[in-house]
C-alpha cells in the first residue's frame, strides 16, 4: 500500500471512530474500566459511619480531633491491545474483511482511552509476538498505531492466542485493561495462560469472525483453502450433511471458546463482520459498568 493511500485511509478510520468514541463511548468506557486502585486524595474531619481504619493518626494529634483520609479512584490506566495479525484475519465475505474490522474496534477503543488520558500500547501476534508497540499518550501516538495496523506485515500466518498472552503476563508489570481482537483460531488451550493473565490484568476478549464460518450457502462445488497454512481443497456445498457438519463444528468451537472464557473469568464478544460493533461493544461496556 503506498504512504498516500495509508495516509487516506488512516484520515477515514480517524474521522469515524474518534467521533464515536468521543459521542457514543465516553461516558461508558469510563465506567466500564475503571483505575488501578484507590490514590490518597485529601482529610477531613471524621462523620458518623466513617471507617475507623481510614484514620489519619498524625493529623488527628495535631488537631486533638479525627480526621479521616479521603481516597479517591485513579482514573488513569494502560490499554494494551492485543490484535491477531494471522492470515485468517485476512477473509471477509460479508460487509468487510475480519481485518478491515479490527482494525476500526482498535481504533475506537484507542481514541476512547485517550479521552480519559490512558496510555495506549499494541501487542501484533501470530504464532510468534510480531510488534510490541509500548504504551503512550497522545493522539500523534493512535495515528501511528492506525498505520501500522493498516501496513502491517507479519512474518508468520498461523495463531498462537497463548503465547501472547503469556507475553502480556510477563512484559507489562502494573495492572492493565488488555483488549483481545482475533478470531481466536488457535491450535492449542489458552485457558490457563489466560486465568494467570487475567488475575494480574483486566483482560477483554472481542471475537470478530465471519458469517461463513458459521453457515456455508448452497452454491454446489467451492474451491477453499485455508489462509494459515495454505492448503487448498473443493467442497461440495450442495450437500446438506456437510453443511449441517460445518454448523455443528462452529457451535462446537463456540461452545469450548464460551467454557474457556468462563474458567477464566473473562468477558467476552463476539462481532461478526456484519453486525454493528458499535451495539455490541456498547452492550459489553453495560454489562460491565
Amino acid at each position: 500500500m503506498e504512504t498516500s493511500e495509508i495516509l487516506k485511509k488512516v484520515r477515514k478510520i480517524e474521522i469515524k471512530t474518534r467521533g464515536l468514541s468521543s459521542n457514543i463511548f465516553a461516558g461508558q468506557y469510563h465506567s466500564a474500566f475503571k483505575g488501578r486502585g484507590m490514590a490518597f486524595s485529601e482529610v477531613r474531619e471524621y462523620q458518623f459511619g466513617d471507617d475507623v481504619r481510614d484514620i489519619d493518626w498524625n493529623v488527628t494529634a495535631r488537631f486533638h480531633r479525627p480526621y479521616v483520609k479521603v481516597f479517591e479512584e485513579e482514573r488513569e490506566l494502560t490499554v494494551m491491545l492485543l490484535i491477531d495479525v494471522s492470515g485468517s484475519l485476512e477473509f471477509g465475505t460479508q460487509v468487510q474483511l475480519k481485518k478491515d474490522m479490527v482494525t476500526e474496534i482498535a481504533a475506537t477503543l484507542a481514541f476512547s482511552a485517550i479521552q480519559n488520558n490512558d496510555k495506549i500500547g499494541v501487542i501484533f501476534f501470530s504464532d510468534k509476538i510480531e510488534k510490541y508497540i509500548p504504551p503512550k499518550k497522545g493522539r500523534k501516538h493512535i495515528l501511528y498505531i492506525i498505520r501500522e495496523m493498516l501496513d502491517f506485515h507479519p512474518e508468520s500466518r498461523k495463531t498462537d492466542v497463548k503465547l501472547a498472552v503469556e507475553f502480556l503476563t510477563s512484559v507489562i508489570k502494573r495492572r492493565c485493561t488488555a483488549f483481545m481482537l482475533s478470531d481466536f483460531y488457535s491450535p492449542n488451550d489458552f485457558t490457563q495462560a489466560l486465568t494467570i493473565c487475567n488475575r494480574k490484568h483486566d483482560v477483554v476478549a472481542i471475537q470478530v469472525y465471519d458469517q461463513r464460518a458459521k453457515t456455508l450457502p448452497d452454491v454446489g462445488l467451492m474451491k477453499v483453502r485455508d489462509a494459515e497454512t495454505g492448503h487448498e481443497m473443493y467442497i461440495d456445498t450442495s450437500s446438506k450433511k456437510l453443511r449441517r457438519a460445518h454448523t455443528a463444528y462452529w457451535m462446537n468451537r463456540q461452545q469450548q471458546l464460551k467454557d474457556s472464557f468462563t474458567k477464566s473469568n473473562v468477558d467476552s464478544v463476539s462481532i461478526a463482520t456484519n453486525d454493528d460493533y458499535v451495539k455490541q461493544l456498547l452492550m459489553l461496556f453495560r454489562m460491565r459498568s
